[in-house]
């Protein structure tokens, strides 16, 4: 039976590199919802026409264009054997219709594992991060700073901060997403299928307990 993992978890929590790092260790394919958007909308499909529209409007996509869109995706030879769901479900609506949708490709949701960790160290790793104007360098203030404040290493242009980078941009949003996202925890907790991970630790360490519970 192919094996579809959902991995939650809040902006800051470093949810993106376990799911890459995941992927190349299980070689299984790493499906985020955000890519599939950001591809159908570039590539200009029916679907991607379809939420570009509501988009534009500041509405939310509708369930039933996204979950196409996941069903398009895990349709793909890649996602025979399953796959890592980054980003998608984030409702129990949602979750109750990916179940409905994994029985068409003889699959199931096996684990859901929850990278967790405090708001404030949330914060603080996700507003960190300046951008360089040039080229797009990426720094953290705390993880990974410039040798000369404000100045790119690589090519010496100046370094700013999106305004999704900001304290108040970045708190604002974690606080939606926890929210958001806490009926879904309580969805796959009563499942049964929810794993949680403190995410304050190394990356390696939360690699190896994510890769630990799904060997199990």
């Amino acid at each position: 039976m192919a094996a579809f993992i959902v991995l939650l978890g809040p902006p800051g929590v470093g949810k993106g590199t376990q799911a890459k790092i995941l992927a190349e260790t299980t070689k299984l394919a790493h499906v985020s919802s955000g890519d599939l958007f950001r591809e159908n909308i570039k590539n200009q499909t029916e679907l991607g026409r379809l939420a570009k529209s509501f988009i534009d409007k500041g509405e939310l996509v509708p369930d039933d264009v996204t979950i196409s869109m996941i069903r398009d995706r895990i349709a793909r030879s890649d996602c025979e054997a399953g796959a890592i769901l980054d980003g998608f479900p984030r409702t129990p609506a949602q979750a109750d219709a990916l179940e409905n949708m994994l029985t068409e490709f003889g699959g199931e949701v096996d684990v859901v594992p929850y990278i967790t960790a405090a708001e404030s160290i949330l914060v603080e790793r996700a507003s960190g991060r300046w951008t360089c104007r040039e080229q797009g360098h990426i720094y953290h203030q705390t993880f990974s700073p410039p040798k000369k404040t404000g100045v790119c290493d690589m090519d010496g242009s100046e370094l700013y901060q999106r305004e999704d980078d900001k304290v108040e941009t970045v708190t604002k949003r974690i606080r939606v997403y926890l929210r958001q996202t806490m009926p879904l925890v309580e969805y796959y907790r009563k499942g049964g299928k929810l794993l949680e991970i403190d995410g304050t630790q190394a990356v390696e360490q939360v690699t190896k307990e994510l890769l630990s519970a799904l060997n199990k």
